[in-house]
């Protein structure tokens, strides 16, 4: 079973900066997309940013230019850099592997992001 931990969520300020690290137990997916997402109080589940084994990426219109997702595959950690933050960025914030044609879904426990004065 996969398992994802994420971390370095906090409290910024607006226009701040916070990079979020998502670490994966060892897989074997040869095909496999890996993403950000996140959900505010009272909302849906939203994605942020993916990207795929092939290193294609994908970005919500909220957050392009301001976000990069990126993969460092020798020690299986995915991250977000997030910079020029703002309060509607808060939210907590979710990794999430998908492989096997959507068979394989697992989620982090999550990260709570605060962009506050």
């Amino acid at each position: 079973q996969v398992q994802l931990v994420e971390s370095g969520g906090g409290l910024v300020r607006p226009g701040g900066s916070l990079r979020l690290s998502c670490a994966a137990s060892r897989f074997t997916f040869r095909s496999y997309t890996m993403g950000w997402y996140r959900q505010a109080p009272e909302k849906q589940r939203e994605l942020v940013a993916a990207m795929t084994s092939s290193d294609l990426t994908n970005y919500a219109d909220s957050v392009k230019g301001r976000f990069t997702i990126s993969r460092d595959n020798a020690d299986n950690t995915l991250y977000l850099r997030m910079n020029s933050l703002k309060p509607d960025d808060t939210a907590v914030y979710y990794c999430n592997l998908k492989a096997l044609y959507g068979t394989i879904n697992v989620w982090g426990q999550g990260t709570q992001v605060t962009v506050s004065s």
